[in-house]
C-alpha cells in the first residue's frame, strides 16, 4: 500500500476531531479534501483508516447512498435499464394529439348528413341514392366485422420481474463465483452493494460489471462489514438493496450460494397474492420457540438467507429488513416472521448448492454468538405475539 502523504494523515485527523465535537458538517468537508487527493477515510472503532481511493465511485456509508439516477434504476427486466414501458401514463404532446386524430376512424355521428351530400350533389336524387347505397353497404360491412371479432382482447400476461439483491462483503473469488452462476443460468439483474472494498471485492464487482453490463449493477460505500470490524450491518445493507430495488420480486441471496440450474423461476413461480416469499430451505421453531429444525417442503415459519424471493410489496408492507441486525445470523427468521402471508420452501430439489459460508464459519465466534443472541431476543417477541 502506498505511504499516506502527512497532509492527509493531518486532514483525516482534524476530520476526527469535527465528528468528535459533533461537527458533521465540517467533517464531511474534510472527507472530500481527503478523497481530493486520491484517498478514503474509514472509521474504525478506535479512530480511521486511510486507503487509496479506488477508480469508482465510493460513497461514505450505507445510509448516504442516493437512489438510482434515471438511467441506470436497477431492477428492470434483463438487459434493460428498468425504464417504465412506453406510453404508460405519459400525456400527449400537440403533436400526438394531431397523430392520435389522424391515425383514429372517424365515426358518423347521429343525425349527420349522409356521405356524399353537399353542395356539389345537392339536387341531384341520382347521386344522392348512390351515396345512399354506399353508406348503407358501409355500415353492413362495419357490423359483419362486429360480429366476428372477439368481444375483449385477452392481454398477454407479463412475467414479474426479478432482481438479486448481494451484500459484497469480502471474498471476491465467492462472488464471481456467484454472480457467473446467476448469469448463466437466469435472466434476473443482479445488484450489488459492495461494503469497503474488503479484499479487493469491489474491484472485482467492477470487473464483472464491465463484462455483463447489461445485467450487474454496483454500488459502492467506504464502510465496511460490522461483522468484519466496521460499521455497516446486515440489516442496513439489505434495507438499502430493497431500498434502490424497483422490480416485483426481490432475491435475497448470499454469495456463498452457487445455482446449478435456474433456481430462480421455481420460487418465482410459487409467489401468490397469498405467498409472500418463497425460499430454499426453511425451518420451524420448536414448541419452546428456542430450538428451530430443518422443515420439509411446503409451508414454514422461517426461510435461511441463503436463497429466498419475496414480493417487493410484501416486504416494504412488513417495514423491510430489520435494521437493527448488525450481523446476518437469525436476521432471516425476524425478516421471515414479519412478513404478511404465507412462506413456502422448495426444498433439496432445487438446483443450488452452498460452497464455505464464510459469514459464519470464518467470523469471530465471540462476535458470532454475542450478536445472534442479540437479534435472537426480537425473534422470541416476535414469536410470541404471532
Amino acid at each position: 500500500m502506498s505511504e499516506v502523504p502527512p497532509h492527509v494523515t493531518g486532514l483525516a485527523e482534524r476530520r476526527a476531531e469535527a465528528r468528535s465535537n459533533r461537527d458533521y458538517d465540517g467533517a464531511d468537508a474534510l472527507r472530500g479534501e481527503i478523497e481530493a487527493e486520491g484517498w478514503v477515510v474509514r472509521d474504525t472503532g478506535d479512530g480511521f483508516e486511510l486507503t487509496p481511493r479506488p477508480p469508482f465511485e465510493v460513497w461514505p456509508t450505507v445510509s448516504s447512498l442516493p437512489m438510482s439516477a434515471e438511467g441506470d434504476r436497477p431492477g428492470g427486466r434483463a438487459g434493460s435499464a428498468g425504464s417504465e414501458p412506453a406510453g404508460r401514463d405519459v400525456p400527449l404532446t400537440d403533436a400526438g394529439r394531431v397523430a392520435e386524430t389522424q391515425a383514429a376512424p372517424r365515426q358518423k355521428p347521429e343525425g349527420a348528413e349522409l356521405v356524399g351530400r353537399s353542395e356539389e350533389n345537392e339536387g341531384d336524387p341520382g347521386r344522392m341514392v348512390f351515396s345512399q347505397l354506399l353508406w348503407d353497404a358501409s355500415l353492413s360491412v362495419s357490423r359483419l366485422d362486429e360480429a366476428i371479432t372477439p368481444a375483449e382482447h385477452e392481454e398477454p400476461v407479463t412475467p414479474p420481474t426479478v432482481t438479486v439483491g448481494l451484500v459484497v462483503d469480502g471474498w471476491p473469488d465467492d462472488l464471481r463465483d456467484c454472480v457467473r452462476s446467476l448469469v448463466a443460468h437466469t435472466e434476473a439483474t443482479i445488484l450489488c452493494l459492495d461494503l469497503g472494498d474488503v479484499d479487493g471485492a469491489g474491484a472485482v464487482l467492477e470487473q464483472l460489471v464491465e463484462e455483463f453490463p447489461r445485467r450487474v449493477k454496483s454500488r459502492h460505500v467506504a464502510e465496511t462489514p460490522h461483522w468484519r470490524g466496521g460499521s455497516a450491518g446486515w440489516g442496513e445493507s439489505r434495507a438499502k438493496l430493497l431500498e434502490l430495488d424497483t422490480s416485483d420480486v426481490h432475491v435475497v441471496m448470499e454469495t456463498s450460494t452457487i445455482l446449478d440450474g435456474d433456481a430462480i423461476t421455481p420460487l418465482v413461480k410459487v409467489l401468490t397474492d397469498d405467498v409472500a416469499a418463497a425460499g430454499w430451505q426453511g425451518v420451524n421453531p420448536g414448541a419452546d420457540g428456542h430450538d428451530w429444525h430443518e422443515a420439509e417442503p411446503g409451508e414454514v415459519r422461517g426461510l435461511l438467507g441463503y436463497l429466498f424471493a419475496v414480493r417487493r410489496d410484501a416486504a416494504l408492507a412488513a417495514g423491510g429488513f430489520p435494521e437493527d441486525a448488525r450481523y446476518y445470523r437469525n436476521a432471516d427468521l425476524e425478516f421471515s416472521l414479519r412478513l404478511p402471508g404465507t412462506l413456502v420452501a422448495l426444498g433439496k430439489d432445487l438446483p443450488v448448492h452452498s460452497e464455505r459460508h464464510r459469514g459464519y464459519h470464518d467470523v469471530d465466534p465471540d462476535y458470532r454468538d454475542r450478536e445472534s443472541r442479540r437479534t435472537y431476543d426480537r425473534v422470541l417477541r416476535l414469536l410470541r405475539d404471532t
